[in-house]
């Protein structure tokens, strides 16, 4: 997952790990929680030893003569570096219907073919629905066990995938019908009725 938002914001432009993480925060949102330096600059030697990104030699500044600062490390993303992206975008398996793996995915939406979309969408769906089942038989069998707060938790988590569920068709529709989230389409799920 972190692999392909790396190597995606690269394709952008060449960039420093602070501004790495700040870009991923921005296009991740939620998922940016799971995004530590911890796990960033690890994932970033791992992808250089791998030929996939590659540094930039730091522009040349005046450090104060007692500090040992370094200056900061620019990456850029390598031809096998974009290869493997192009890669990791087209993959649609269970990874890509994940909370995690499916938000990476859906980031660079704008960069995956449409084939490859509706299949990590549709994915996504089976995923949600079979989460909100689970959530319906749990909250049929333990309702009366349930005091009213920890039962409101459990609606609450039912709405949320319910939401997504309809969110999910409603996206599925426009990639059915070439176009794109946000605009104005006919679909089946927004067609009017017809007037006798």
């Amino acid at each position: 997952m972190l692999d392909l938002a790396i190597l995606g914001l690269l394709q952008e432009s060449a960039m420093h790990g602070y501004e790495l993480r700040k870009q991923l925060a921005a296009k991740l949102g939620a998922i940016r929680a799971a995004i530590s330096y911890g796990s960033l600059y690890p994932t970033l030697r791992r992808l250089q030893a791998s030929g996939l990104i590659t540094e930039e030699a730091p522009a040349k500044t005046e450090a104060p003569p007692l500090t040992s600062r370094r200056g900061r490390v620019v990456y850029k993303i390598t031809a096998e570096g974009k290869e493997r992206f192009q890669e990791l975008l087209a993959q649609a398996g269970p990874e890509t219907y994940e909370d995690p793996g499916f938000g990476v995915h859906f980031a660079f939406f704008a960069r995956t073919d449409q084939d490859t979309r509706l299949r990590i969408l549709e994915g996504r769906r089976r995923k949600i629905e079979e989460r909100r089942e689970g959530l319906r038989e749990a909250l049929t069998r333990a309702a009366e066990r349930l005091d009213a707060y920890t039962l409101e938790l459990q609606r609450h988590g039912l709405d949320a995938c319910e939401r997504e569920v309809r969110w999910l068709e409603e996206l599925i529709a426009t990639e059915r019908s070439g176009g794109q989230p946000g605009q104005p389409n006919k679909t089946p799920l927004q067609d009017p009725p017809e007037r006798p």
